[in-house]
């Protein structure tokens, strides 16, 4: 069901394991966030659960650092410093840009010269000429274009890695230049045609979205959303192939094996099965209901970082609503939303976001993860980009609690 929001004075306190007085002078300080209960005749106040966990992680921190740093590897202490992106007061940033402004106002290769540093670079980082695909793939292409987007990618950068005599120079012009190459490949394997001067969002549409209604917008607002979101897995393990001396194919193609999981990417799969199970917003209330009585969540609800709602699935649901206001998909998400904001005030994620696009648009099975892979590469570039620049491999240590070697003085030397 997710993380709870918010708690009461008497269980933040005890969670912190400080007297009421001195959660009050956290709250005076700005440490913790608390405001009034819903209720009208209820004049106690409640308190953000998020920055109470903060706190409590900072306390750890001091008292038992290397217990902080088993935490801070699952939603804890950031533990890398980067510039990209920015997660804070429930907005997501890209270099100090709100994300969700710039779905609205830019193109993907605006997004992606950003999140790059090269902007002022548009012409030489993003020709207009066609992406030449390998030649190789031309044969492929009647074997494998059955396959799922994600697996054909997976064939595909190996194939252009081979022929790109430049992938190994890992100069910030070339990094960006080869990012380029990687992310128009994709885009035309995908809209099955060359992104030339019309760039990747409407070389998209004119595939996926034709001619439906907002089609362009809703692609174009996807990928940009999808573009980065800090350290999340698929970003980290991008991140730490490129820390070993790894070229961009190679992050890329560490990227799209850690998106596909279920835990990450692979939620919009889950999504998608979950409202193809309730069929009709008739059904909604039962279908919850059945999930949660044999103790599975409910995808597409509540996110970690956002205990206010995700923004990103919140500007794609909105702007999928805007364009399709009567269709299925919509009046059935719609109801979906009311039925667990009701039961756990959990918000819409990215994924639900992305799934409403695919649906409106009857984009293919994959659709929403695809989008979701298109718009990441973006991600994975930058976080290659400041990882090549750092020149250091990420190598954290491993705590062993495993058997311990025989031999009684050799065990006591180990454990001191």
């Amino acid at each position: 069901m997710g993380k709870k929001r918010f708690v009461t004075a008497k269980e933040g306190a005890k969670e912190l394991g400080v007297s009421l007085t001195t959660l009050y002078a956290y709250v005076s300080r700005g440490l913790v966030r608390s405001e009034a209960t819903a209720e009208k005749s209820d004049k106690r106040k409640r308190y953000a659960y998020e920055d109470i966990e903060r706190l409590k992680s900072r306390k750890e921190l001091r008292r038992e650092p290397n217990k902080a740093a088993e935490r801070a590897l699952h939603w804890g202490t950031p533990i890398l410093q980067s510039s990209i992106t920015m997660i804070a007061n429930n907005k997501l940033y890209y270099r100090g840009k709100n994300a969700v402004e710039l779905s609205k106002s830019s193109t993907v290769e605006e997004v992606a010269l950003l999140l790059w540093e090269a902007e002022g670079l548009s012409e030489e980082t993003f020709p207009t000429r066609a992406t030449d695909l390998p030649r190789e793939w031309s044969k492929l292409k009647g074997t494998v274009g059955n396959l799922p987007f994600i697996q054909q990618f997976l064939i595909l950068l190996p194939i252009a890695e081979g022929g790109d005599s430049t992938a190994y120079d890992l100069t910030p012009q070339r990094v960006t230049r080869t990012g380029s190459r990687i992310v128009r490949m994709m885009a035309s394997v995908v809209a099955n045609r060359d992104v030339g001067k019309e760039g990747i969002g409407r070389t998209l549409a004119r595939t996926w979205g034709g001619s439906r209604r907002g089609g362009e917008a809703l692609i174009n607002a996807a990928l940009i959303l999808c573009a980065d979101h800090e350290l999340n897995v698929s970003s980290f393990t991008a991140r730490c192939v490129a820390s070993a001396g790894s070229n961009p194919y190679g992050a890329i193609i560490a990227g799209l094996s850690a998106l596909k999981g279920t835990k990450h990417g692979g939620q919009t799969a889950r999504v998608e099965a979950l409202l193809r199970e309730i069929g009709k917003p008739s059904e909604i209330t039962r279908t919850i209901t059945d999930r949660l009585s044999r103790g599975e969540d409910i995808p597409g609800f509540g996110h970690t970082l956002y205990p206010d709602g995700d923004p990103r699935g919140r500007a794609l649901l909105d702007l999928t609503y805007k364009h399709y206001p009567r269709s299925a998909t919509t009046k059935l998400i719609q109801t979906l939303e009311t039925e667990m904001r009701n039961r756990s005030e959990q918000e819409p994620t990215i994924d639900l976001g992305l799934v409403a696009i695919a649906r409106n648009l009857s984009l293919p099975p994959d659709g929403a993860i695809t989008l979701f892979a298109l718009g990441r590469v973006i991600g994975w570039i930058a976080h290659a980009l400041e990882q090549y620049k750092l020149d250091s491999i990420i190598r954290p240590r491993a705590k062993y609690v495993g058997r311990l070697p025989e031999g009684g003085n050799e065990n006591q030397s180990l454990l001191t």
